[in-house]
């Protein structure tokens, strides 16, 4: 009898995996870390159940066998530095989006940025500042796990966090009060007591501006104490939360570092010292290609003629270095400088500028996935991370544009595009 009721438990089992579960074949899958030729992957509901050759995986039970050829399965991409509250720059300046356009209308315009990423394959974004939107992105984010709204997963930074003074927007005479496009804070009272705020307002991630333009001539120059920065990564990690921060100056990046951050954004000014630096303490650089790129050719650069820019010259110096050092790089290109949905214009430049295609997507997905405490959830194709997947025509660990020709789009489990 026990035996009888074992075979039956095993039977049902077997059926209920048959009528729920999908096998994809496509002609290579690369799951996060290397390419391989001849895997598919089986996903039931919301998560991955096995991965691995195609022969083992057309032994078991399913109930939907998709062919895939000449596409390459990935994990679902992840956007490492959006800005779903920006749109971009050469339609309207950043100072009249925070000073002109309505939270309404910012929020109006962020829902279909987050569709465009999604459809775009990125199906998890980590958003780095709501420029003067307040916690709109915390209201977005819950619409789009309430289901509300189409979008990828986020963890969204409410507004960040810079010295008293550094932001603006500015130029105003001193009896005017702007809105400004981030919260100020200084001292260990008040860091404290802003770094807890956001927390308690539903941020995900701090972010810190390390640095920002205030210098005597508008230069970059640090903004925050060493300690001020120690204290922001200390309270937030008492949280279970990171910091990323924009650091565009050596010492800035510098004092970043040694505080404890997770991930410097941008790092133009990096010196072989300071990736050395930040190689040994294992923080990762989100370099943000694009937005210098695309800031660039709205002031009037034609890209591949003429001399190049000094800001263009100085991104290629610092990724040399970055790279020679052994830095861990992430991908994040600051989507919202440029169009939401032409995230991948980072990937494509990160190969321009020294990365293996393949390097390339690995710190779109699994590296990405560390960065946001969230390995054992996306990034990578093995059972029990959810069925977040993207599927392209081509081979992208060869030819890094093929992340465009996106012929599939499934978050967890769902089918969001399907050509």
């Amino acid at each position: 009898m026990r035996h009888l009721l074992v075979f039956v438990l095993i039977s049902l089992s077997s059926t209920v995996f048959a009528q729920n579960a999908t096998l994809l074949l496509p002609d290579h899958l690369f799951d996060g870390k290397q390419v391989h030729e001849g895997w598919g992957l089986i996903f039931q509901a919301d998560t991955i159940v096995a991965v691995g050759p195609k022969s083992d995986l057309r032994r078991r039970q399913v109930s939907e066998i998709i062919e895939l050829p000449g596409t390459t399965l990935l994990p679902g991409l992840i956007e490492g530095h959006s800005h779903l509250l920006l749109h971009p720059y050469n339609e309207t300046s950043w100072n009249d989006q925070v000073l002109k356009e309505s939270h309404a209308e910012r929020v109006a315009r962020a829902v279909v940025h987050a569709e465009k990423t999604l459809m775009a394959g990125f199906t998890t974004a980590r958003d780095l500042g709501s420029e003067g939107a307040g916690y709109a992105d915390v209201g977005i984010r819950t619409a789009i796990e309430k289901g509300v709204v189409p979008g990828p997963r986020l963890q969204v930074a409410g507004p960040a966090i810079v010295a008293t003074g550094s932001y603006g927007p500015k130029g105003f005479a001193p009896h005017a009060q702007p809105p400004l496009g981030a919260h100020a804070a200084d001292g260990v009272d008040g860091l404290i007591k802003e770094v807890r705020t956001q927390i308690g307002h539903g941020a995900d991630f701090v972010k810190v501006y390390a640095d920002y333009r205030w210098g005597p001539d508008g230069e970059a120059r640090p903004s925050f104490s060493l300690d001020e920065l120690k204290l922001i990564v200390q309270t937030a990690a008492s949280s279970g939360r990171k910091v990323a921060a924009h650091a565009a100056t050596a010492e800035g990046m510098r004092r970043a570092t040694l505080a404890g951050v997770v991930s410097i954004e941008h790092g133009d000014g990096g010196t072989a010292e300071v990736f050395a630096l930040m190689a040994e303490k294992g923080v990762s650089l989100c370099p943000t290609i694009a937005a210098g790129d695309a800031i660039s050719q709205y002031r009037g650069w034609q890209k591949g003629q003429g001399e190049e820019p000094a800001r263009i010259k100085q991104k290629r110096k610092s990724m040399k270095l970055a790279l020679a050092a052994g830095v861990i790089i992430n991908a994040g290109g600051d989507v919202g400088v440029y169009p939401h949905g032409d995230n991948a214009r980072e990937q494509e430049l990160m190969v321009e500028y020294g990365m293996t295609p393949l390097a390339t997507l690995v710190a779109t997905t699994s590296t990405n996935a560390k960065i946001m405490g969230w390995k054992d959830r996306v990034g990578s194709l093995k059972p029990g991370l959810w069925a977040d997947l993207c599927i392209v025509e081509g081979r992208p660990d060869q030819d890094i544009s093929d992340l465009r020709k996106v012929k599939g789009v499934i978050k967890g489990g769902k089918w969001v595009v399907r050509k």
